[in-house]
Parts: C-alpha cells; structure tokens; sequence
C-alpha cells in the first residue's frame, strides 16, 4: 500500500487507529558507540503519516500520542513503529512527524532525484546507487572518474531548473499497467505489495520511487556539488547537499572562515599563502629541534655511561622526546666499542618520555633474556603495550604516574639476580 506520508509528504500530522501491539527489540547504537538492544513495541497502524526506511531514504522520526518513535519500517503492505511504551489495538491515535527531519529528506531525496536526471541527459552518466547521509549525501555514477567541468555543468543545470519552479507531482499505478514499462528504476523490492509510485519532475525525469519528495523544484532552494570521491567498482562518487544543508554549510565555513581571520591576521583571500607559510616554517623549526634532540640524546648518553653511579638499573625520564631519542641513547651507550657494549649488557637501562601525569613512550634495553622477561611486566605495571628483541623492548604508556611502580619491579628484579650470583 501507498501510505499517507506518501500520497502528502507535506502532512505532519494525522489521526489514525492502533491495529496491533506486539513486544519487540531494536538494535541500536549507544552514545559509547557500542551496540545496545533496546526493549519495546511494534506498533502497527491503520495508516501512518511517519515514512519507513525505503528507496535510499532514512525512516522518520515522530510520536504517538506524544509517545517517540524510534524507528519505522517497512512490512508488505504494512509499517512498523517502535516505541518503548505500549498502545492499545483499536484506539485512536494522533501521529506527528519530526518535520525538520522529514523536510531535510525530502529536499535530499528530491535534490537526487533532478542530478541523477541531469547527469544522465548531460553526459549519458547512469546512476547505479545512491546514500543520503547525515550531513552530506552520494550519488554512485557508472564511470571511473568525471571533469570538473563536467560537475560544474551539472550544477548550473540542476539549479537554474531550481529556478524555473518546476512542479514535481506523484503517480500511482497498477502493476499491470502498460505505463510501468516505460518508467526507469532500479526494480522494485521483492516483498513489494500494492501500487507502484512515479515520481515526475515536469519535462525533465519520471521515475519509480517509494520515497517523500517536494512539491516543487523551488522548495530545495539550491544545490551544491561538493565534488567527486573514487567509488566501488570503477565508479565515481558525486557528493552534493541540497537546500537547508547548503546553508548550513555556508554557515560553518563562513564561521571557519572568521575564526582563520582572527588567527592568521589577514583576510580570506590570503588565507592559503598565510597556511603555507606557517608549514614552512614550522618544517624548519621541527628539522632544528630534532637536530637539538639528537645531540642532547648524544650527550645524555655520554654521561649515563661514564657516570660513577653507572650500573645496576639506569633511569632517565624526560617530559619531551620520542622513541628515536630513546634509541639514539641506547645506540650510544651500546656502540661498537666493546667496554661499552659490555656495560649496557651488564645494566638495565630505562628510559621514559612524556607527561608524568598522562601518556607516553617507554624503553627498556640490556641482556636479552632480562629484557625479554621483564619488558611485557613494565609494560603492563605502565597500562601500555609494545615489543621487543635483541635486548631491547620499547612500547606506549598509558599510566606514566605509575613510572616508579615499574621502576621498582627492575630493582627487584636486579636484587634478586644479584643475591643468586
């Protein structure tokens, strides 16, 4: 069946009566990101103004008698409502669509329906899918690529038929009716029941659709091609946003736009010039720091080893560094000098960076079978994981405040190896 969502996709209300009410479950996605099942009812209706899921477009949200209606879908000839409350079969019941939603899908939906017709009139560009997202929406064209000139063709000619306000009215035909052989679709789906919907934008695409749409061209204001992405099978993405999300969009960028302004003391147009500048700058800088580090790591190497407190379990913790530091200290004391090499193996060297009070690296070298037994236990004391061979083990930290903790499981460690000798 047509429901009435369907035949006035401007109604957003209606008076209808509770058919049934069954205890059901709806898988959804919690705020964590983590699947939740969530107890409830499917509740039938005589009619719904509230569009279940169908032809690439999302389900409605809305009530039932101001209960809210987390998702709507399609059965046959019927539409399932979930709610987490109970309605009683054969009362009746007021049902309200979340207009801004539904408006929003109607204006995508509508917007596909005019690009894919364009599209295809323009430059013979087949449509094989589409998605409406929730912030941008795709359409999946049969090519490998497309021109920007193409896009920009495609743009001009779907907004000045915006322009001319042309009417885009509903049909409903019998199956049997001659008409359908000659109305494009992607063929309709296998539990599909009761009259086919033709969707007509005056003079310019008549198709088979079960989705909401406007009235008239004029109601999606404008369309906005944001450009292509490589799709599946050697096909194109276009990615476009229709009506209120163009000035939404516009709206964040222009706000993006004053805050870039304020940052970088100069006006729009030379915001790019001012970001490449920076980035070149910021390569110097970061090339000298690393230099910097380099050598510090040298020098801190050189006075580790040549320390009178050398031996045992060697500690150094630095809030700034990153594994290649730790590294160039641990190469240094080691070298091919064979006095020194002789002394990393007899010490545990341990060597932390980042913030005491959060995250960071940890590096743990000497004879390999020390390492190889305590590495993943300093790992786990620090809340962290990582690897290692060849007598050394170095990994990321999640709990740098529990350094000493880790510390103190080495001394033990050496303690023990120390009594046994």
């Amino acid at each position: 069946m047509a429901f009435w969502c369907q035949r006035d996709s401007y109604a957003r209300e209606f008076t209808t009566t509770v058919v049934s009410c069954c205890p059901a479950e709806l898988q959804t996605e919690g705020s964590n990101g983590k699947k939740e099942v969530l107890s409830g009812f499917q509740v039938v209706l005589e009619d719904t103004v509230l569009f279940p899921e169908g032809g690439g477009q999302p389900d409605d949200r809305g009530t039932i008698n101001d209960i809210s209606v987390l998702r709507v879908t399609r059965r046959g000839e019927q539409a399932d409502h979930f709610t987490q409350t109970p309605l009683d079969p054969g009362s009746q019941v007021l049902v309200r669509v979340d207009w801004e939603r539904r408006f929003d899908h109607m204006q995508q939906h509508s917007g596909q329906h005019l690009i894919t017709a364009v599209a295809d009139h323009l430059f013979k560009l087949k449509t094989t899918s589409w998605e409406l997202g929730r912030f941008r929406s795709a359409i999946e064209l049969d090519t490998p690529s497309m021109t920007a000139e193409q896009v920009a063709a495609i743009e001009q000619s779907v907004n000045e038929k915006i322009r001319d306000r042309l009417p885009v009215n509903v049909r409903e035909l019998s199956l049997d009716d001659p008409e359908v052989e000659q109305v494009s679709g992607r063929g309709l789906p296998d539990d599909h029941a009761g009259p086919i919907r033709v969707v007509n934008i005056e003079g310019v695409d008549s198709n088979m659709c079960c989705g909401t749409h406007v009235s008239n061209l004029s109601d999606l204001q404008v369309i906005k091609i944001l450009g292509t992405e490589k799709g599946k099978k050697n096909r194109t993405n276009l990615i476009f946003l229709s009506g209120n999300r163009v000035l939404k969009w516009m709206e964040r960028s222009h706000g993006t736009e004053k805050a870039l302004t304020a940052l970088l003391k100069c006006g729009a147009e030379d915001h790019v010039e001012a970001v490449k500048k920076l980035q070149n700058s910021t390569k110097i800088l970061q090339k000298n720091n690393l230099n910097l580090l380099r050598d510090l790591a040298v020098h801190i190497a050189h006075s580790l080893r040549n320390s009178p407190d050398w031996g045992g379990v060697v500690i150094l913790h630095r809030k700034e560094g990153d594994s290649e530091f730790m590294n160039i200290i641990a190469n240094e004391i080691g070298s091919e000098n064979p006095s020194l090499e002789c002394l990393l193996w007899e010490t545990l060297l341990f060597l932390t960076v980042g913030d005491e009070k959060g995250g960071g690296l940890f590096l743990l070298a000497g004879p390999p079978a020390s390492v190889e037994t305590l590495g993943p236990r300093v790992a786990e004391v620090l809340e962290g994981k990582g690897a290692g061979k060849k007598g050394r083990f170095q990994g990321k930290a999640t709990k740098m405040s529990r350094r000493m903790e880790a510390q103190a499981l080495l001394q033990d460690y050496i303690s023990t190896q120390s009594a046994k000798e």
